[in-house]
């Protein structure tokens, strides 16, 4: 069972209606949190949502007790949330991405996709990450064409998947397959 930590974002049954595609799916609000469904879910998502990952701290709780024991995968919000979680700045970017569609590029650390590739996303976010950053087992494994700025990461080691776009929005090409190779990753 996958657990969708709901952070009040419109796109959070977007969310849950593409990954209802691979598995069962519970969804509560992030002020709500069932330790039941917590507990026996397999993989934890922290969903997009509105703000800064410092305006969640329940949620980093979450991702510090679970990190290493459950597949946990971040998008947007949540991309940003689990890297605040390890330490990295989370910083406003230049330009604001709202219903923007981006070209990535993988890079030769990711182990799920293939270098190389270039694939059109949906981005919805006016924060970044601020780089450097440096945490354990965490690559940085697409950027956006443009810009540079980290697009996604992968921890292969404690399971730990991120996305700064949105991989439901209709702007993201084969979003389905992203989400389908992490999890079953």
């Amino acid at each position: 069972m996958i657990y969708v930590i709901d952070h009040k974002d419109s796109f959070t049954h977007n969310v849950v209606h593409q990954l209802s595609l691979f598995d069962k799916v519970e969804c509560d609000d992030f002020s709500k949190i069932n330790k039941s469904k917590l507990n026996k879910a397999s993989t934890i998502v922290f969903s997009p949502g509105p703000g800064s990952p410092k305006d969640y701290p329940l949620s980093s709780k979450i991702y510090k007790q679970f990190k290493g024991k459950k597949k946990i995968i971040g998008i947007c919000l949540g991309f940003q949330q689990i890297l605040f979680s390890e330490g990295a700045s989370i910083i406003e970017q230049n330009k604001i991405y709202h219903g923007f569609q981006s070209e990535v590029l993988v890079n030769k650390s990711s182990k799920l996709f293939i270098a190389g590739d270039k694939f059109k996303v949906g981005r919805y976010h006016s924060l970044r990450l601020k780089e450097p950053f440096n945490a354990d087992n965490f690559d940085i494994t697409m950027r956006c064409v443009i810009s540079g700025a980290a697009m996604s990461f992968e921890n292969n080691v404690d399971k730990i998947y991120g996305f700064q776009f949105h991989p439901e929005s209709f702007l993201t090409i084969n979003g389905k397959i992203l989400i389908k190779k992490i999890l079953s990753a």
